[in-house]
């Protein structure tokens, strides 16, 4: 049991470990503005979660991302990226956050064997990012990718969802703050899980294409082949050192080169963002404590569940009813 393998031939290099379905923001395109959280008991604890890791790197597993939520509002989340960063045979390890920790946490997660940082950012203007976030604070993000790149991060990206109408004449001045800061950014097309009430996504809807052409203008994108084993397809500019990267779930499917799996805060190991198919490993972690082989095996025995691929449509309409919270950002 040394590689996971689906049942397609795609082999699992990747997984994303929720930490928590809690976040100090509630951007729009994600969760809704009131929330129900987990209880506590629901949810893995430390311990858990790095027996997890620890399983699917003797799987064979190369890449692990901390997500949420927001990782960093998880207690003791330092004592748990310690507890990852230890592991043998893990060749990458990262984390996507909102930033508005990483004053206070970047230089101990760093220290903690942390490698990299995804940082969501799809404003630049205080007052739109405040209504597309509902509570977040610009300044404070921009001040934790500052702090992160201080404490010795060297490879970091943002995350930018396009909304068209609410913040797609940024994507310029968007491309602009990563070249000045010397990091990489990313465009993602919005996502249908969990129902929004807060804008049409039939109408907010904008395509990778579209926001490739919008930067074209200005900037020559040259194709790489650079991957991080996510599914970003990645630009160089001659005179920048900042990657412009695409994920584009509807417009340029990626299904078919899928090497990644999920597990939520609660402990489902979730086969694809965009299908329901799971398996419970919290049942399997509290039943046989201490008993890794178990829990190899049944991740291993999990991968029958992968299929082929989503179905994203860009209609509007919610194929999925948890929210991105709920999945793991």
């Amino acid at each position: 049991m040394s590689v996971l393998v689906d049942g397609f031939g795609r082999t699992i290099r990747y997984v994303r470990l929720s930490v928590t379905d809690r976040c100090d923001f509630r951007c729009v395109y994600c969760m809704a503005e009131e929330m129900t959280f987990l209880p506590r008991a629901q949810v893995l604890t430390l311990e858990e979660i790095a027996t997890v890791s620890q399983a699917f790197v003797e799987l064979g597993v190369e890449k692990i991302r901390l997500t949420g939520g927001e990782p960093l509002v998880r207690q003791g989340i330092e004592t748990l990226v310690e507890s990852i960063g230890r592991l043998e045979g893990l060749r990458d390890f990262a984390m996507t956050t909102n930033g508005s920790g990483l004053v206070k946490h970047a230089k101990a997660l760093h220290q903690g064997g942390l490698a990299r940082l995804n940082i969501s950012l799809d404003s630049l203007v205080p007052e739109r990012f405040r209504a597309l976030t509902r509570t977040g604070d610009l300044k404070r993000v921009i001040d934790g990718i500052r702090a992160a790149r201080e404490a010795g991060f060297t490879r970091i990206k943002l995350n930018a969802v396009i909304l068209k109408g609410r913040n797609d004449d940024e994507i310029l001045d968007l491309v602009d703050f990563a070249r000045n800061e010397n990091v990489d950014i990313s465009f993602i097309e919005e996502m249908p899980l969990g129902q929004v009430s807060e804008h049409d996504r039939a109408e907010t809807f904008c395509s990778s294409d579209e926001v490739r052409s919008i930067i074209e203008a200005e900037h020559a994108l040259l194709p790489t082949t650079e991957t991080t084993l996510g599914p970003s397809r990645y630009y160089r500019m001659a005179d920048s050192e900042s990657r412009i990267g695409f994920i584009s779930p509807h417009s340029h499917n990626f299904c078919e080169a899928c090497n990644r799996v999920r597990v939520t805060a609660e402990g489902r190991l979730l086969l694809c963002l965009g299908n329901e198919h799971s398996v419970d490993l919290r049942s399997v972690i509290r039943r046989h404590p201490g008993d890794l082989e178990r829990l190899k095996a049944a991740i291993v025995d999990a991968m029958r569940f992968k299929p082929e691929r989503h179905h994203f449509t860009t209609d509007g309409d919610v194929q999925v009813v948890r929210f991105m919270n709920m999945t793991g950002g």
